[in-house]
């Protein structure tokens, strides 16, 4: 199997909810103006291909030289395991360049992920969370 990176396509706004469906991430799947919206508004898309089912995103919004914030990580459960998500953030650190921070808010059960991929944990964070 080779897995294509491509970061000039926006996946349908099908193929994206069947990747974050099976991925386990938590997302609001079921309003897809939402998830549309999500990736309009979204500057850099890196996504992973196996031939043409799209099986990892990483969404990201960024200015490119200073701030980069890594929205969403996600591979299909079949095919997590395998260095896809990885290679999603190795492409996007790729595109951001070295003078820009790449940031990114775990869910619970990714906070042992994150360290293996060359993350730092910070305690200088704040957020006001969403209500809806």
């Amino acid at each position: 199997m080779t897995i294509t990176y491509r970061n000039d396509i926006v996946p349908s706004v099908e193929q994206i909810i069947e990747v974050y469906d099976s991925s386990g991430i938590t997302r609001p799947t079921t309003d897809n103006a939402r998830i549309k919206q999500m990736f309009t508004h979204a500057n850099l898309i890196v996504t992973a291909w196996d031939n043409d089912k799209l099986v990892g995103i990483a969404r990201s919004l960024t200015d490119f030289c200073y701030c980069c914030y890594l929205s969403d990580l996600a591979v299909s459960k079949e095919y997590q395991t395998q260095g896809i998500g990885k290679k999603l953030i190795e492409r996007t650190k790729q595109h951001i360049g070295e003078q820009t921070a790449l940031t990114l808010l775990s869910a619970p059960a990714a906070m042992d992920y994150y360290p293996k991929m060359g993350f730092q944990k910070i305690d200088n964070g704040f957020i006001v969370k969403r209500t809806k």
